[in-house]
């Protein structure tokens, strides 16, 4: 269905009033003007603020072991945690034959989560590897939806020069700390399904292999070198799930601070659209990686080559 000729030119002439705007009001319309752009120069926090920032001052400057602060990045955690619970609660609560549209959308996120992840190990032990998948997947995604949210970086902290100095609330995904905690929780799950699945002394034996040199082989320190190798990659696992999803965030969100920037008001939406897609990415891909090692760590080692 197409639009009518009448639609379409009021859309187009306000879109290209609030680029002209944007431009004019952007640092390059402020080189002629001789005013100050709309929104003031962008600051690049890459480790987390904290929301107490006097109260974390005055520990630090009295040695106190108990520094911890609640940080905005911690707070947005939260929220998302929140949401989620609140959401599968709301729509489970009152489960029916005929489900209401809250449990409809429920059962479908559930169902396509689940069919993906029967696709790569099969029904029977898809039960046992579906929960952390599935938090993975709908923790990395909402974290990086409701990151994205204006909201986000518009309430916040103002400095004596009357600026925004720091913000209340920051995608959780961009605190190097979120990505390496589901990292780590991700790469010992992944251990602990296939000690399960193999037994320790199978499954340990892909990184500790003697049974060459017990035989008198000479190859037996081929096979001691293969297994270092095979454990060394299962250890920079944790790093590239951290740095892979950090990385991505905090590139998305330093992207949308110099374009709104830039040119205010209308340039950044397709930047915007932009980041939901890589946000599903990360999450799909977090979620699907995580899928994959435990897939290969349930397999006996004896049947990879079949």
């Amino acid at each position: 269905m197409r639009l009518p000729v009448k639609v379409l030119a009021p859309v187009g002439l306000v879109v290209l009033a609030l680029f002209v705007l944007g431009v004019i009001t952007g640092p390059l319309g402020a080189t002629f003007t001789g005013k100050e752009p709309f929104l003031p120069s962008p600051e690049v926090h890459l480790p987390a603020e904290p929301l107490f920032p006097e109260r974390e001052h005055m520990e630090a400057m009295s040695l106190s072991s108990k520094n911890w602060s609640v940080t905005n990045t911690m707070l947005a955690s939260w929220i998302t945690i929140a949401l989620l619970v609140s959401f599968f609660y709301a729509a489970t609560r009152k489960m029916r034959v005929v489900p209401s549209r809250l449990q409809t959308l429920a059962e479908l996120i559930i169902e396509m989560l689940l069919k993906f992840v029967e696709s790569a190990i099969g029904p029977e032990r898809s039960r046992i590897v579906f929960p952390l998948i599935a938090t993975i997947f709908t923790l990395v995604l909402f974290n990086a939806w409701l990151g994205i949210l204006p909201l986000y970086s518009a309430i916040g902290f103002m400095n004596e020069e009357g600026h925004l100095s720091g913000t209340l609330l920051r995608n959780a995904n961009t605190d190097i700390n979120q990505p390496l905690a589901i990292a780590l929780i991700a790469v010992i799950t992944v251990e602990y399904w296939g000690i399960r699945a193999i037994g320790a002394r199978g499954y340990m034996g892909q990184f500790f292999n003697f049974k060459g040199l017990l035989k008198g082989r000479p190859l037996g320190v081929v096979d001691l070198f293969i297994g270092a190798l095979e454990l060394l990659s299962h250890l920079i696992r944790i790093l590239s799930f951290t740095f892979r999803l950090f990385g991505n965030m905090t590139a998305g969100e330093v992207l949308l601070l110099i374009v709104a920037f830039l040119v205010p008001f209308i340039l950044a939406v397709p930047f915007y659209g932009l980041e939901l897609l890589i946000g599903f990415m990360q999450a799909l891909i977090f979620a699907g990686l995580t899928l994959a090692f435990g897939v290969t760590a349930m397999t006996p080692h004896e049947g990879e080559h079949s």
